[in-house]
């Protein structure tokens, strides 16, 4: 199907349904990143028949009437919560402005984040803000998530390598586009800011800032995270430490980190279990009990199958561990398999 037909049905279903989300796009269409760009190019910019709702949902203006608010009209209700920041931004974007007219350049911008977006995207990662050519992304909202931390690191990598992988950007500036990443995590406060009939909802507190100012201290090609970050991904990626650093602006200093790699380990549980650092059996005597009747069972030759089910964070995988520790002997025979969140 042409673009100018898809165009057409993308117009008549915002005017049926109001709103689209852009991954029924994707699925409907075929569509790649740069198709989508062009679709929003066209409706929102061009013909002004549809504006964009957090990066994830076309919208109709037909349904949706602009109006200038007041500041009276703006929510004052605001979100505390924790929350992993990222920030991505290109090196020597002085010296690219220079080598291409702005024509030029706005179609390496545009290759560059495409490539990060993708990769966000997979993990889950919110893009708060395209700032020129850098990137501010916010992982834990608007979905708090129990991995969030983990998640922000491997996109870090992700773009890292996505980026050395992305011929296009190669040919057009005779070498990889390089990067400096900074992640940290910490408590922000999430609200409405701006006006005049422009809003935005924007992270405030110390966290974005440090974020930005462990993203300066960044050499080209690297990623660094700060220590409250390092602590939520403790062993499950190789790190280099780099000790206190002094960060611009900000009144003391903060241990830092070079992620070098992803590790072997599975999850935190299996990163404790290693070392030593398993917290204490408390509660499920309950469940621990049936899990014990369900093996004396099969020991009598009454095969068993057991689903055990629940919410992240309520302790799966520590009562399936103290089964283990408990009642099985040294004629047992484990395997373990899991399953990727992010392929």
């Amino acid at each position: 199907m042409k673009f100018d037909e898809i165009l057409t049905e993308v117009e008549a279903s915002l005017d049926r349904e109001g709103r689209i989300s852009y991954r029924m796009l994707k699925r409907r269409f075929e569509l790649n990143y740069d198709d989508i760009e062009d679709l929003k190019a066209e409706l929102i910019d061009a013909k002004r028949i549809a504006h964009d709702e957090e990066n994830k949902v076309l919208v109709s203006a037909s349904s949706t009437p602009k109006k200038d608010l007041a500041a009276s009209d703006i929510p004052v209700e605001a979100d505390r919560r924790l929350l992993t920041v990222m920030f991505c931004d290109i090196v020597d974007s002085t010296a690219l402005s220079e080598q291409f007219d702005a024509e030029e350049l706005r179609d390496v911008v545009r290759q560059y984040q495409q490539t990060c977006a993708a990769v966000i995207e997979r993990f889950e990662g919110h893009i708060a803000q395209y700032l020129g050519d850098g990137l501010l992304v916010y992982f834990g909202y608007p979905i708090a998530q129990e991995d969030e931390a983990y998640q922000a690191v491997r996109s870090g990598l992700e773009i890292l390598r996505g980026l050395d992988k992305a011929t296009a950007i190669t040919d057009r500036l005779g070498a990889p586009m390089r990067v400096r990443i900074g992640i940290h995590s910490g408590p922000v406060v999430i609200g409405e800011m701006g006006g005049a009939g422009r809003t935005e909802r924007l992270a405030l507190g110390d966290t974005p800032n440090i974020a930005a100012r462990v993203q300066s201290t960044a050499r080209p090609d690297e990623l660094l995270i700060s220590e409250s970050t390092q602590r939520l991904v403790e062993g499950l990626f190789h790190v280099e430490a780099l000790g206190a650093q002094d960060l611009k602006g900000v009144s003391r200093s903060y241990d830092l980190f070079r992620v070098i790699d992803e590790n072997t380990a599975e999850s935190p549980f299996e990163v404790a279990l290693s070392t030593g650092r398993l917290t204490g059996f408390v509660g499920q005597q309950e469940e621990l009990s049936l899990l014990g009747q369900d093996w004396e069972q099969a020991q009598k030759g009454g095969g068993q199958i057991v689903l055990l089910s629940a919410d992240p964070g309520m302790g799966k995988s520590r009562l399936a561990q103290e089964f283990k520790d408990r009642f099985s002997g040294s004629h047992t025979r484990h395997m373990t398999f899991r399953c990727s969140a992010y392929h």
